[in-house]
């Protein structure tokens, strides 16, 4: 089977995901919850303010499991290191261990990534992890995977020209934006400061569950 094919064949196995059917059941019953407000509107005995907190959080919730489930689409035609990379990204939030990383798709990433330290070993959780623990070397730059390989850590990225709407935001997620601008790459990136995990695509950032 040649490339296309198997990416087609991936892509088909997501259209059956849980995560998928999990979104689109919450979405439901979310819609529903809406459509209970607007009804209740209509009483001057009710108060909808505490139901619109309930749906403001029920749709972060689902922004986040939804956000799961186009990550190991986005990433699946690409590596098969999609547990491998949830689970850093979950110890590393967990830690605030801050960490950029590159997963190379279609495009060429030569003439936007200076490249560091080659490394040339299997995508594995404990190698990444140490790679950005505070103190280390490399912990500063990204990481570069090709397939299920990581090619090579301490990497500088262009950096967005974007203002980022989120003060929180730093260094980190302008790099991640800006090679995203530039690429079809795909960036997981974790805050040192709040723990918090995105992924950058097509420019825009999208938080992740690291529950």
């Amino acid at each position: 089977m040649d490339g296309t094919g198997a990416s087609q064949m991936k892509w088909q196995d997501c259209d059956v995901s849980p995560m998928k059917l999990q979104v689109e059941q919450e979405l439901k019953q979310l819609v529903h919850e809406i459509e209970d407000s607007l009804l209740s509107m209509n009483n001057e005995n009710q108060c909808v303010l505490g139901k619109l907190d309930q749906i403001k959080q029920r749709l972060s919730s689902i922004e986040a499991t939804a956000a799961s489930f186009y990550l190991y689409c986005y990433l699946s035609p690409y590596t098969d290191m999609y547990l491998e990379l949830s689970q850093t990204l979950r110890h590393l939030s967990h830690r605030r261990h801050g960490a950029l990383i590159v997963i190379q798709r279609m495009d060429s990433l030569d003439q936007w990534v200076y490249r560091g330290t080659q490394i040339d070993a299997a995508v594995s959780s404990t190698l990444l992890e140490s790679i950005f623990y505070p103190g280390s070397p490399l912990h500063d730059g990204a990481v570069l995977i090709q397939t299920n390989s990581i090619v090579s850590a301490g990497n500088v990225l262009p950096l967005s020209e974007n203002r980022l709407a989120d003060a929180n935001l730093g260094t980190r997620h302008r790099a991640a934006l800006g090679l995203s601008e530039r690429s079809d790459a795909l960036i997981l990136v974790v805050s040192e400061e709040t723990g918090q995990a995105r992924f950058a695509y097509q420019g825009r950032l999208y938080p992740l569950p690291t529950g």
